[in-house]
């Protein structure tokens, strides 16, 4: 976006990253809160929203000048209500201006005794434009992640993380830490003020280490492919020579790469995590690997006096991107504790597990359930196109009944378009199928579905569908 002059009380468009421009108005930003460093920008509160963030200038545009432009371009429910947010602050605007106690009106509200909200003085209340039924932003994907929310008690936001979440203990022993609060969700976090380092940029590490400096963390950072570390690097990363490097300069080391393999030649291999460890250092795995792996990672992270945690995620990378992943952990639970705003930040929930491999395994679990469901739906696909019936007709059928979701819909859809592009890699899945049978083999547990399965996927495979979306298991029936 072109860069222009704007002041506070200006209404914007604000665009922040890679997603749609969003509405919102030019306001004071709070005393306490300090400007980005050598960042031309200007602090906007989002309509619709609690929400507010720095915005680069360049990156803004006039409201007026540009409204027609971005509502042929942008579409969905919650984009519509933030502009009709606009209208009726406008509107309420334009009334004041013509009522003659506009002004003792004014003067009124500003003496209440009201909670303060981070507005410019010139502002008036908005609470009334947001609908009190309506969900947090964080369900919104094109827009919560980057944003610095402030609660309407700007007290609240200086309170301990422990006092904004809610602890659930289930009869099992798991915990989980969810935000309790839209604050929380809205992304209201207190980062640790300990060195995060983070191994791996791929589809998943990519959002995660994101949304860790969108929140404020301290990261550095260190992938295979050192090019990918290049826009971490602008955004206010640091970068690691080796994982050796990173474990050592960092107090929690995460990692999240491929399969079992690259997670043992990460800690064990040349210039490994091993290297760096010392004690108290934390090393975090988060890859989707069998138990096996885990156990031997614990072991030899333990034997150096560093302190263990797995942490697999669910999601994919739009989910990752939205801060929006599920988070299974198990291992050293004072780790679980210390990366509370790490996890908050990158996910909507994360759960305690028990001992190391306890998580590895819920998540080979889950994975092969959503792998054997994806299979299923391509087959119900493909049997509906040979018997002569409509596809469309099939996805609109199937998202009005009791199997209707978003993942259902989302992957219907880029199968009718054609697009594959991965949101989650058919060779992982397939990975995860394979370990998921073999542990159900160690526990001498049948898996016939998830086995009839892992061969469809296969067959993707051997059609050069690795490299796309799991979705494309679809091709394995129709070559």
């Amino acid at each position: 976006m072109a860069a222009v002059h704007l002041r506070i009380g200006d209404l914007v468009w604000g665009k922040l990253g890679r997603y749609p421009p969003w509405p919102g108005k030019i306001v004071s930003p709070p005393k306490d809160l300090k400007k980005p460093r050598g960042k031309k920008c200007h602090f906007v509160k989002f309509f619709g929203t609690e929400d507010h963030a720095w915005i680069k200038v360049e990156q803004l545009k006039p409201y007026h000048a540009h409204k027609d432009e971005m509502i042929k371009i942008n579409k969905g429910k919650r984009f519509q209500q933030a502009v009709d947010a606009v209208e009726d602050y406008l509107k309420k605007a334009k009334g004041k201006e013509q009522n003659s106690d506009g002004k003792a009106e004014s003067k009124g509200k500003k003496a209440s005794n009201k909670p303060l909200k981070i507005l410019d003085e010139d502002d008036e209340d908005l609470s009334a434009l947001k609908d009190p039924s309506e969900k947090p932003v964080k369900d919104d994907p094109h827009f919560h992640h980057f944003l610095l929310s402030q609660s309407e008690k700007p007290a609240s936001s200086m309170e301990p993380i422990s006092k904004r979440l809610k602890i659930i203990e289930e009869v099992t022993g798991s915990t989980s830490i969810q935000a309790a609060d839209s604050t929380a969700i809205n992304g209201s976090i207190t980062p640790t003020d300990k060195r995060i380092g983070f191994l791996g940029l791929g589809l998943m590490g990519s959002g995660i280490v994101s949304n860790l400096l969108k929140m404020g963390h301290v990261v550095t950072v260190w992938n295979r492919t050192a090019e990918k570390c290049d826009l971490f690097i602008q955004e206010g990363a640091r970068l690691g020579r080796t994982p050796a490097e990173v474990a050592s300069m960092c107090d929690i080391t995460f990692s999240c790469v491929s399969d079992p393999k690259a997670a043992r030649d990460l800690v064990l291999g040349p210039s490994g995590v091993l290297q760096g460890i010392r004690p108290g250092k934390c090393y975090v795995e988060m890859s989707t690997v069998d138990p096996e792996t885990i156990t031997e990672l614990s072991q030899v992270i333990t034997s150096r006096g560093g302190r263990f945690l797995e942490a697999p995620v669910s999601g994919s990378q739009q989910l990752s991107n939205d801060g929006m992943l599920v988070i299974l952990a198990a291992g050293d639970r004072t780790v679980y504790e210390d990366c509370s705003s790490c996890f908050q930040a990158m996910g909507k929930t994360s759960f305690f597990l028990g001992e190391a491999g306890n998580a590895s395994k819920m998540m080979l679990i889950l994975n092969m359930v959503q792998g054997s469901f994806m299979a299923t739906i391509a087959e119900g696909l493909t049997l509906a196109q040979a018997t002569g019936q409509s596809q469309q007709t099939f996805l609109d059928i199937l998202c009005q009944g009791q199997m209707a979701s978003t993942f259902v819909d989302q992957k219907c859809q880029n199968i009718l378009q054609g697009n594959f592009k991965p949101d989650y890699y058919l060779k992982h899945i397939q990975k995860d199928l394979r370990l998921a049978i073999s542990m159900g083999d160690m526990a001498n547990h049948p898996t016939p579905m998830a086995a009839a399965a892992n061969e469809v996927y296969k067959r993707a495979k051997a059609l050069d569908q690795s490299d796309n979306d799991i979705s494309a298991v679809y091709r394995a029936y129709i070559h």
